[in-house]
This record gives structure tokens, sequence and C-alpha cells, in this order.
């Protein structure tokens, strides 16, 4: 897989493979993630939560894996958010990595739609009105905090010995075993927009395209505030240099 991939982005520009997977990474982490919901749906739930919990994890940890080096496998907008706060990326990159990862949500959920099935809304993400709304929003802004603190955890700790993928998509499987009840636990604006979209649901896409992105941004003007000093904010060339190449690798 990683030698077809090497060969087939040989000839792309740096940013051209860094597009490439954060479109393919994002679709990998959508189709995971939505598409355990549609099958989930078409059994009538005898797979339940835990199901639906392990598979984005493993999506996640695929799409690190593979594509780490490359891009900082992102395939989160509310995440690249986050690095741009800490100056890990600029402006002209966010808008390049948004773009590839709302192709690659739109891609996933259009595979699901055809491959898998069309239940659920396509998976699209759900909160649980039983809840006041401050909770739902409070449990989304949470949820997408504790990601982008692992995140910054394995950024920082050299991929915790090649362990960064499993930790990344282990947090995002806890957050939807034990918060998807209430909120729904995207984390992922653009794995709830892409199946909002097709499927017409978008009653409640107003939660994931705001409380996710609070959430990211807190950790990283926090980290960004305690864990860098001004001097290395300016000096910040991850596109440059190597500083994350090697941090997703087993």
């Amino acid at each position: 897989m990683l030698q077809l991939l090497t060969y087939l982005t040989s000839k792309l520009t740096t940013n051209q493979k860094k597009f490439a997977a954060e479109v393919i990474g994002t679709f990998i982490v959508v189709v995971f993630a939505t598409g355990s919901v549609v099958i989930d749906a078409k059994l009538n739930g005898r797979l339940g939560v835990s199901f639906i919990a392990f598979a984005p994890c493993v999506g996640v940890a695929i799409g690190i894996y593979l594509f780490g080096r490359i891009s900082m496998a992102n395939f989160n907008p509310a995440v690249t958010v986050g690095f741009l706060i800490t100056r890990h990326i600029r402006m002209v990159q966010f808008v390049s990595y948004l773009t590839a990862e709302i192709t690659g949500a739109l891609l996933g959920s259009l595979f699901v739609k055809y491959a898998i099935g069309a239940e659920a809304n396509l998976g699209a993400n759900t909160p649980n009105y039983i809840y006041p709304i401050p909770v739902i929003f409070g449990t989304e802004v949470m949820a997408s905090a504790f990601l982008m603190s692992v995140i910054f955890i394995v950024v920082y700790t050299k991929g915790l010995k090649g362990f960064g993928g499993i930790a990344i998509g282990g947090m995002v499987g806890i957050d939807i075993f034990f918060l998807s009840f209430i909120s729904g636990a995207s984390m992922n604006p653009a794995r709830s927009l892409a199946p909002a979209l097709l499927s017409g649901a978008m009653g409640s896409l107003w939660l994931y395209w705001t409380a996710t992105f609070v959430g990211t941004s807190i950790i990283a003007y926090l980290f960004r505030k305690n864990s860098l000093p001004s001097n290395r904010l300016k000096d910040l060339k991850i596109y440059e240099d190597d500083f994350f190449t090697s941090f997703f690798i087993l």
C-alpha cells in the first residue's frame, strides 16, 4: 500500500502531496465514521455504540500511519484551525487543507451512500435534544478539546514512540463511546458536513461547525501561550523542515 502511494505521488509537488493526503485521509475517516453508523442502522442497532466508536478509531489510526509524514494527518478542519493558531501552518495552507478535507469528506459520504447505504441520514451526527443546548454544546466542545490535547501530546512527544495513531484514534473512539449519546461527538466539521449535505439532515449542523472549533481553538491558544516561547513561534517553518515527518511511523 505504501509503495503504491509512493509511486502514485512521486511526480507531485510537496503541496500537491499534502492536498492529496488530506483528501484521501479524510475520505477514509468519513467512510469508517459514517459507514459504521449506516451499517449499525441496517442491522437495527445490533452492533451498538461499541462498533460505532471503534470503526472511526481504526479509520483515524490508518490515516495517520499512512499520511502523517506527508500532511500531519489533520483530516479535520477544527484540528487544522488549531495548527493555524499555533502557527504550524499558514493561512494559505489552511485554505488548501480545508478544501481538501471537505472534498475528501464529500467523496466519503458519496461512497457510503452508493456502496453501503443511506440509512441514518448517511451517518450524520445527531445530538440528543433531551439535554439542554448548553450541555450539548459544552459536551461537543469538551470532546473536541480532548482530541486536540491528545494530538498536541503526540506531536510534541515525537509520536509516543510510534503509538501516535493509536492514541489519537483511541481518543476519537473514547469520545464517541462516552459522549455521543449527548452531543453526537463529531469533533470534525467535515465529517458532519458531508452526510448532512447529501442527506438533507442539516438541522444540527450548526453545532458541529461551532463547538468543534471552539474546543480545538481553546486548547491551541493554551498550548501556544504556555508551551511555545515567542522566539520559537517566529521560527516555526513546519513545511520546510522535518518536525513532523517521523512522529507517526511505527
